[in-house]
C-alpha cells in the first residue's frame, strides 16, 4: 500500500493538483502514513519504533474511518477519490482492513523488555520477581 499510495499521490499532484487539492493532499498524507507504518512495523522490536507503529496505525485507522465517512456524507469534497475515500473502495477495502491487521500484529508482538529493565524490575520486586 505504501508504494501504491505514493505512486498514485505523486501522479495526482504532478498532473492535476489544481482539480482536487484536498483529495490529492490526503492521498499524499496517506502515502506518508503507510511508509512510516511499514518502517515502524519492520523495526517494531525497538520500543521507540513500536510506539511509532502504534501512532501511525491508529492515525491510519482514524483517517480511513473519517475520510471514508466524509466521502459518503459530503461527496462534493471528494469528487476525485483518495486512497481512503469510501473506506478504500478503489483498493478493494484494503485501506480499511490494514489498520486492524496492524493493530492485531502490534498486540501479538509486543517487544520484550531489555535485560536492564528486567533486572531492575526484579531488584525492586517487579512482576518478574
Amino acid at each position: 500500500m505504501a508504494l501504491a499510495a505514493t505512486g498514485r499521490s505523486f501522479v495526482q499532484i504532478a498532473e492535476r493538483f489544481d482539480e482536487a487539492p484536498l483529495a490529492y493532499s490526503l492521498s499524499a498524507l496517506s502515502a506518508i502514513v503507510y511508509v512510516i507504518a511499514t518502517l515502524a512495523l519492520v523495526f517494531a522490536g525497538s520500543r521507540t519504533w513500536y510506539r511509532i507503529a502504534w501512532i501511525a496505525i491508529v492515525f491510519e485507522l482514524v483517517g480511513v474511518l473519517v475520510i471514508g465517512t466524509l466521502s459518503f456524507v459530503l461527496p462534493e469534497l471528494f469528487a476525485h477519490p483518495t486512497v481512503w475515500s469510501w473506506f478504500g473502495l478503489g483498493y478493494l477495502f484494503v485501506p480499511l482492513a490494514l489498520p486492524f491487521f496492524g493493530l492485531w500484529w502490534l498486540v501479538a508482538h509486543r517487544p520484550q523488555p531489555d535485560d536492564a529493565t528486567s533486572v531492575a524490575a526484579s531488584a525492586v520486586g517487579g512482576p518478574d520477581a
